[in-house]
């Protein structure tokens, strides 16, 4: 079985920077690709980002292309999402999950979800 540990969410004015780490233990051998969601109260949990473990593959949400980057550290089995020119809108509780195939993950099956970690962005 896989556990998936987030960290550095926090508060943030309109127009900086955080950056989110997700460690993954267990049973990591299993683990194909490595992502991130989000999600406001009364709204659906949305894919933000995902990668491939090895890295080659990479996907992101339009509402955060070119402002967020997904990362991974396949030695350590820890993936990244450097936020930039955060918004107002970006805040949310953000999520790092795991699948083993793409297609999971894009319709937001992953098979393995971390506890959350809140980011909140003031204008």
């Amino acid at each position: 079985q896989v556990q998936l540990v987030e960290s550095g969410g926090g508060s943030v004015q309109a127009g900086g920077s955080l950056r989110l780490s997700c460690a993954a233990s267990g049973y990591t051998a299993s683990i194909l690709f490595m992502g991130w969601f989000r999600q406001t109260p009364g709204k659906e949990r949305e894919v933000i980002a995902f990668s491939y473990i090895r890295g080659s593959i990479t996907d992101y949400a339009d509402s955060v292309k070119g402002r967020f980057t997904i990362s991974v550290d396949y030695a350590k089995r820890t993936v990244y999402l450097q936020m930039n020119s955060l918004k107002p809108e970006d805040t949310a509780m953000y999520y790092c999950a795991e699948a083993a195939d793409r297609s999971s993950m894009s319709a937001g099956r992953p098979r393995v979800w971390g506890q959350g970690t809140k980011v909140t962005v003031s204008s």
